[in-house]
């Protein structure tokens, strides 16, 4: 199976839920366009969660979906977890990020947390920093390069 983006999130506010969007720009080392955590030169510039994780988490029980993570990107069909730093993905036609960081400490118990005892972002949510920019959509595909 070829990987892709499920979905494209963003919330306009840190710590409110994300909001899904057909397509969205990368900024080049910058961010995803109108996302509160879009801040520039730093480490953690896009949060990518592989819809499998999500499902691992449904099947727990609970409802929940793309972007209830905060991550910016959804994917399917890349273990993003067991990517090394470093790795450069290709988003669409040519958006390229690189794999920064591999899970984040929560900085309190969040509501998944306190529902499952649980939460997968700190463990399978991967970070990238954006090295070149471009228009990315729900379908595109993604290239580990």
């Amino acid at each position: 199976m070829q990987a892709k983006v499920v979905s494209i999130n963003v919330s306009l506010e840190k710590g409110t839920k994300k909001r899904p969007l057909q397509e969205a720009l990368l900024k080049e080392n910058f961010g995803l366009q109108g996302d509160a955590h879009a801040s520039g030169a730093w480490h953690r510039q896009l949060s990518l969660l592989a819809l499998e994780d999500i499902q691992q988490m449904r099947a727990k029980g609970l409802e929940v979906g793309p972007g209830d993570f905060a991550e910016n990107i959804t994917t399917q069909g890349l273990k993003l977890g067991s990517l090394p730093v470093g790795t450069r993905l290709r988003i669409g036609p040519e958006a390229v990020v690189e794999i920064t960081q591999i899970g984040k400490r929560c900085h309190s118990p969040c509501e998944i947390f306190r529902q499952a005892g649980d939460c997968i972002m700190p463990r399978q949510g991967v970070f990238a920093r954006i090295l070149k920019g471009g228009i990315i959509r729900r379908g595109d595909p993604i290239i580990v390069l």
